[in-house]
This record gives structure tokens, C-alpha cells and sequence, in this order.
């Protein structure tokens, strides 16, 4: 067995696999809309509060502590991310930091904003509230169709136009599982002659904490994540990732004093320069605590590139499998790039009814829209046991509800 092999069948023990209680009771494959909190991550949160009212939550000892555990999330975030501590903004999810980046932009009337046809409802909303405020346009290239064949960077390119100022793509998209090129889709942005230098935003909800990333080699604009999904940290915390090329021309639209600078008087005397210039005020600084507790389980199981590795042998296995059913088509026609893997049945059974339903029975998944299928999240720690109960599962239910 090698190393590889060793560390991943420990995160799968049974030992391991308890430091997440929250799969004892249910066959979980909804990492992509919310991960199971680790133990440790919950008992960090509950410590912290105990802390700040033991000590008073505004006294000199709390606050100096709060600045030394945020330092040290964004130590843990940075390494996870392969960054440095002063791109780092900590916010609280993936909106918060696109809001960040597409109304901090100085964005004159005429100007366009290209998306893909896969972005979630989140950041199209914002390119609608864009174009009400500053009369820009905004337009979506189909990248969906890319997903057995075609070329994603290419498409893009051919959707730019001298007044693109930014494109906002996913870097893993959430209803299909397809990994985009952003490497090549950055090249080609880097390499267009419009108005403008056309800057890259990047949505990372599903890519943190799953994909293996170095966002100092990728060269990416804008990078936004969240906590609470591959992490498996709690609600509320998130982060964005600044390129130190962009930071002084991006401007903070809400601001608070977090992200100023102070005189002998306290009077403001500036910006700050780093990541937290885009911070505001009181954050669940308890919530910091419990994301860091979470990824420093994480690092115990393996580097993230041995977890990415594991989250792919788990998502071709499930892929695999449903590939035996003959009612079930997976969207995608080759292995799985990441641990999402979308799928359809291959009736006229609502894809609603039928999540519903398995979720009574203790197995969780999602349905999504568009296009109308079932997604299935595996995660490294997923066991091969689980994915073969779903599996069963989804064929007993098959012959049942054929048969009535």
C-alpha cells in the first residue's frame, strides 16, 4: 500500500469518519450546497464563545485574541489556497465576495460583463442590479454545451468584446461537475485587445476546498469562496482572493473600520492596503474558529492534493455505478473531474419528488433546474460503502416505483 493509499483508508476508518458525527445518522451526498461540520469545529465554536464572555467580549485580552485567532485563519486559508496572507479578505460566502469585486469595479455606462449560462442565481442577480445602476450590459456564452465536447476557453473568446471589462466564470460548475480550463480561459482573456484589460472573476463555491489550487501560478484576478461547503465549516464565513495587481484600483463599496487605517487621535488616515481593506465590522468571530478547526482536519487526512485524488476515486465509483442502471443518464459522458456527479432518470418521474423521497429514506441529494437533474456530492471521507447503499437505493426505488 502506498502512502497515498494509507492516509486516504485512514480518513475513511471509522475512526476518522467520527470526527464528523453529523454522517452517523444519513447517507450524505450534499457537500456541494452545505458540508457536515467536523466535531472539532463545533466544539471550537462553542470554546470561543465561552472564552470572550468569560474574559468580557470587548475587553483588551478578547480583542487581542480575536486579531490573533483572524490572523491565523487567514494563515490556514493561504496555505490551503497557495496565497499569501495579504490577498486574503475574509467575508462571509461566495456572494459576499463577488459583491465585492463587481461594485467595487469602476464600471462606466456601455461596459459589458460576460458570464457563462451555468453561473448560479446569486451573481446573476448582481449583474442585473449592475445594469439598473451604471447602465452597463451584461451576457452569457453557452458553456454548458462544452460539457462532453468543445472547448470552453475558445467559446469565451469568441463572446469578448472591445468593451468586456470582466468575466465571471465558476471555476467548477454546480449543476454539471465540469471543471473549466482557467488557465486557458485566463490566457485568452490576457490575450484579447479591447477597451479595456479584460479582468477575470472567478466564483469558487464548489472548487475551495475540493479542487487541489495555487492561485499564486494561476495568475486569476478574482477568486471567491466560501466555508461552509467542501471545507465543511459553518455558515457565515467565507473569503476573496485579490490579485495585488487589481487591489489598488478595486474601491470598497461598504466600508467599516475594519478596513481603515488610524491615527494617534483615531481619526481615519487611509486604507488599508492588504485583503482587510475590504472588511467592514463585528464579524462571528466564533465561526472563524470553527472553519479553522474544520481545515486543520482536513490536513490531517492528507494534503489537498491527496484529497482531491480521493474525491475523484469516490465520484468515478458513484459515476461508475449509476452507469450499470439503465434508467439513469449521467450528464457526463466521461469520468468525473471533481466530486460533483449530475445525473437524470430517464422517465417522467419529478426529479423533486424523487429527492424528496430518498431523503425521508436517509439519503441526501439535490436537484437542479437547469438542467433539470439530480446532483450527488462525494467528498473524500465518503466511504465506498455509502455510494454503494445510494446505489442500491436508487435501483430498489427504480423497480418500486415502475412497477406501481
Amino acid at each position: 500500500m502506498t502512502e497515498f493509499d494509507l492516509a486516504m483508508s485512514l480518513s475513511q476508518s471509522p475512526e476518522f469518519r467520527q470526527k464528523f458525527p453529523g454522517v452517523n445518522n444519513k447517507v450524505y451526498f450534499n457537500y456541494g450546497g452545505q458540508g457536515i461540520l467536523p466535531r472539532s469545529s463545533l466544539d471550537a465554536i462553542l470554546s470561543t464563545y465561552q472564552f470572550l464572555e468569560e474574559h468580557g467580549p470587548f475587553s483588551i485580552k478578547a480583542n487581542a485574541w480575536i486579531q490573533e485567532k483572524t490572523s491565523l485563519l487567514r494563515q490556514d486559508l493561504a496555505k490551503e489556497l497557495g496565497t499569501t496572507t495579504e490577498t486574503l479578505t475574509i467575508t462571509d460566502n461566495v456572494t459576499a465576495g463577488c459583491n465585492i469585486v463587481l461594485w467595487g469595479l469602476d464600471w462606466q455606462a456601455g461596459d459589458h460583463l460576460l458570464m457563462t449560462d451555468c453561473e448560479h442565481p446569486g451573481v446573476i442577480a448582481i449583474a442585473e442590479a449592475l445594469v439598473d445602476r451604471f447602465d452597463i450590459t451584461y451576457s452569457t456564452c453557452p458553456i454548458a454545451a462544452t460539457l462532453n465536447e468543445g472547448d470552453p476557453a475558445q467559446v469565451i473568446g469568441e463572446y469578448l468584446t472591445p468593451k468586456t471589462r470582466l468575466v465571471l466564470v465558476s471555476h467548477l460548475l454546480w449543476n454539471t461537475g465540469q471543471v473549466l480550463p482557467l488557465a486557458e480561459i485566463i490566457k485568452v482573456c490576457r490575450q484579447y485587445s479591447g477597451e479595456y484589460p479584460v479582468q477575470v472573476l472567478v466564483d469558487a463555491a464548489q472548487s475551495a476546498g475540493s479542487l487541489s489550487l495555487n492561485l499564486s501560478e494561476l495568475d486569476v484576478d478574482y477568486y471567491a469562496f466560501t466555508g461552509h461547503k467542501w471545507f465543511c465549516g459553518p455558515s457565515g464565513v467565507g473569503g476573496l482572493y485579490v490579485n495585488p495587481l487589481r487591489s489598488p484600483d478595486l474601491r470598497p463599496t461598504y466600508v467599516g473600520w475594519r478596513g481603515i487605517t488610524y491615527g494617534n487621535q483615531g481619526e481615519m488616515t487611509g486604507w488599508k492596503t492588504d485583503g482587510s481593506r475590504f472588511e467592514i465590522a463585528t464579524s462571528a468571530y466564533p465561526q472563524f474558529e470553527g472553519l479553522r478547526a474544520a481545515i486543520a482536519v482536513h490536513q490531517s487526512a492528507g494534503n489537498s492534493q491527496e484529497r482531491y485524488q480521493k474525491i475523484l476515486q469516490n465520484s468515478v465509483h458513484l459515476w461508475e455505478g449509476l452507469n450499470q442502471i439503465p434508467q439513469i443518464n449521467c450528464l457526463k459522458k466521461t469520468p468525473p473531474e471533481a466530486g460533483l456527479v449530475s445525473f437524470e432518470i430517464k422517465s417522467d418521474f419529478s426529479h423533486n419528488i424523487w429527492v424528496q423521497s430518498l431523503e425521508k429514506e436517509g439519503f441526501f441529494l439535490r436537484t437542479i433546474a437547469s438542467p433539470n437533474c439530480i446532483r450527488a456530492c462525494c467528498h473524500y471521507f465518503t466511504s465506498p460503502k455509502e455510494i454503494d447503499e445510494l446505489l442500491k437505493k436508487i435501483v430498489e426505488k427504480l423497480k418500486k416505483d415502475t412497477i406501481h
